[in-house]
């Protein structure tokens, strides 16, 4: 049956009862989140299953699309799952990837522009502003190939080249098989990213063997394959299926998307800041940002 995912979770899901030796997994909750990690050590698992060896952290959130800001106990969590995977000091590039013009693709660009950019901030005006004590970021949505003519590799690795970062984190859109994900999801991970993999528009890979650094990937579901929906509506059934072969060029996004994006952008731009500036408080990111 056909099924895509950008979810270590979901491509997990089919081998969990009986796990092959070289991944792990497990589950807990904190406050209104269900945080699901897996961990894959062994290269034969990870072709099994599709995704790099690595750590993936799946965070199951109340959906952004309600009519309220994420509890401050929820983004202390995704936080802190953020910094985990993040070296004790040095300077952090903050990259939002996708098309700010496309909603569904535009989860990269806007949380980049609710990033606290410290890394010009330095000497006596640090001091003035009270910004002596705070880790030097930088943050750049580059935008997609087609707008630029530029691949996203290409001016992310000049930027690592020339300010030298102690890690990167991308931030991108995500696809889910499972259209209950979109939109109360958020996976992190120390794998790296393929910028535009959730619209099948799959480029060279931004991670630590390209990139020379730890490259953190932040992300949230934002689409579903239409011909992953139609598989699981109907099952194994080709002569169906085969009547459907022209949504393998379709994608699936909720109706509330508008509000799904400035939502999640907020939170994943408040739970970043917060993981890489513990100094600050939430009050005090909300009032910098």
């Amino acid at each position: 049956m056909p099924f895509r995912t950008d979810l270590a979770m979901e491509s997990a899901q089919p081998h969990i009862d009986s796990l092959p030796a070289g991944i792990t997994q497990s589950e807990h909750t904190v406050g209104n989140l269900t945080i699901n990690t897996v961990e894959i050590t062994s290269d034969d698992v990870a072709k099994l299953i599709g995704k790099p060896c690595g750590k993936f952290i799946t965070i199951i959130t109340p959906p952004f699309h309600t009519g309220q800001d994420a509890d401050s106990g929820d983004i202390e969590a995704i936080a802190k799952e953020i910094a985990a995977f993040l070296p004790q000091s040095g300077l952090v590039l903050i990259v939002g990837l996708g098309n700010n013009d496309i909603t569904p693709d535009a989860i990269g660009p806007r949380t980049a522009h609710g990033i606290i950019a410290t890394r010009h901030i330095s000497g006596e005006a640090a001091v003035s502003m009270g910004f002596e004590g705070l880790r030097p970021v930088a943050a750049v949505a580059p935008g997609v190939l087609g707008q630029t003519g530029i691949e996203t590799s290409e001016i992310i690795s000049s930027i690592v080249h020339d300010i030298k970062p102690a890690a990167v984190i991308v931030i991108d859109a995500l696809a889910a098989g499972d259209m209950s994900r979109l939109g109360n999801t958020v996976q992190i991970s120390n794998t790296g990213i393929s910028p535009g993999s959730g619209v099948k528009n799959h480029r060279r890979e931004l991670s630590e063997n390209t990139l020379g650094v730890p490259v953190i990937s932040v992300g949230i579901p934002t689409v579903v394959d239409a011909l992953t929906v139609a598989s699981a509506l109907l099952g194994e059934d080709e002569s169906k299926l085969s009547t459907l072969k022209s949504a393998n060029n379709m994608m699936i996004t909720p109706r509330e998307i508008d509000v799904l994006i400035s939502r999640a952008c907020k939170t994943l731009a408040q739970a970043i800041n917060r993981a890489v500036q513990p100094a600050l408080s939430l009050e005090e990111i909300n009032y910098l940002a």
